[in-house]
């Protein structure tokens, strides 16, 4: 692999060969944007649980650049996959069409946060003059660990656009995608964000929350050790009945929520609906340095608005006291838009070794850019705030 006249670039089996300190220097380095997904707890979560791992596809190769004095500069959690499953970029067309040709896709290089469609870094670099060569170096390496062991392609996924678009020169092929996400105005009550809605969304979302709490339903908010153990087997078993009907296989198991409770449990935000002193519905997000990200919903009850009061207004509540600039709700959900998030674009970053396929991906990327950046465009124009707020 490309090294540095005083650093070299190591492959690394488990994030716990890698010291927590050193690793979250590059990752967090300021309290201010902490991204949860990228933190050492957080993958050694996934790791201790055997979420990843042998014989689940996600075969960790992490990314570490140390100097002499085993210094870390820089890293990125990396995974040889066998699948494309749990990436939410979604890339089954380009390998079905190469292994019909008679190519052979996987294994592949994956930078990305396991199951998590949640935009941060993921070439983790400590702030410093020598930032961008170990940016480039790491980029480099993750192309080297893929020709040398004959890998078909590198994907990095969920990055900032700014580094996306640095790699483009190093060969990489850029491709975007769309979430939806609410933003902090500075509003300073649940209230003040209505009154920037259209009077019709405003008086929705009012009969919406009520409509939520009207059969003697309970909302709470836990953090940190209020999340007992009983409230993360409610929570799995919420997972468990939503990633069972809409993924077909859910890929966390009950170890792993016990592990982030532990880990990181101020991080934790678990929104509960309770009926009679039971939990029967309830949302996991992780609280970020200046955002709230919503990662899991489940229910074992059905109520009307129930899903949008969880998922969506408390998280919009929590984030503005707590003065958060954003809310990240997840993957996909055009029914979002009538609720305050707005569209906007996702970038990952794609390195393929074969150049016919490499030129196919690339003219269905241009396209698909293209395809996006209009949807956005549209959705955004009929949103639900007033005119004289868009």
């Amino acid at each position: 692999m490309p090294t540095s006249s005083d650093a070299v670039v190591k492959l690394v089996a488990s994030i716990d060969a890698i010291d927590a300190a050193q690793w979250d220097a590059c990752a967090n380095p300021t309290d201010a944007t902490f991204n949860p997904f990228v933190a050492h707890a957080f993958l050694k979560a996934l790791e201790d649980s055997h979420a990843v791992g042998s014989g689940t596809g996600w075969l960790p190769r992490h990314l570490v650049i140390e100097d002499d004095h085993g210094n870390v500069s820089a890293a990125a959690p990396a995974y040889f996959k066998s699948h494309s499953q749990g990436e939410y970029v979604f890339d089954h067309g380009w390998a079905d069409a190469y292994e019909q040709a008679g190519g052979r896709y996987y294994p592949k290089l994956q930078i990305a946060v396991p199951f998590t469609p949640v935009p941060g870094p993921r070439l983790l670099v400590k702030p410093g003059p020598r930032a961008y060569a170990d940016e480039q170096l790491l980029a480099a390496a993750a192309i080297e660990v893929a020709r040398q062991g004959g890998l078909s392609s590198v994907h990095l996924t969920f990055l900032a656009p700014d580094t996306a678009e640095r790699l483009r020169a190093l060969g990489f092929l850029t491709r975007t995608g769309q979430q939806f996400h609410w933003q902090n105005r500075g509003y300073r009550t649940f209230d003040d964000f209505l009154t920037t809605l259209a009077s019709r969304k405003r008086k929705a979302i009012r009969k919406e929350r009520e409509t939520a709490v009207a059969e003697g339903i309970e909302i709470r908010c836990l953090t940190g050790h209020e999340i007992t153990e009983a409230y993360w087997d409610a929570m799995f078993t919420f997972y468990m009945d939503t990633g069972s009907r809409k993924w077909g296989r859910p890929y966390l198991n009950r170890a792993f929520f016990s592990e982030l409770g532990r880990s990181m449990p101020d991080r934790c935000l678990l929104v509960i609906a309770e009926r009679n002193g039971h939990a029967i519905a309830g949302a996991l997000n992780l609280i970020g340095g200046d955002c709230l990200y919503g990662r899991y919903w489940g229910a074992i009850e059905h109520h009307p608005s129930l899903h949008f009061e969880i998922c969506y207004y408390q998280a919009i509540d929590f984030a503005i006291r707590h003065g958060l600039a954003r809310v990240e709700a997840g993957a996909q959900g055009e029914h979002k838009l009538a609720r305050g998030y707005l569209p906007v674009e996702t970038y990952s970053a794609h390195w393929i070794a074969e150049p016919s396929l490499r030129r196919a991906v690339e003219r269905f990327l241009r396209q698909e850019r293209e395809m996006i950046a209009q949807y956005g465009a549209d959705l955004t124009e009929h949103g639900p705030y007033r005119k004289d707020e868009t």
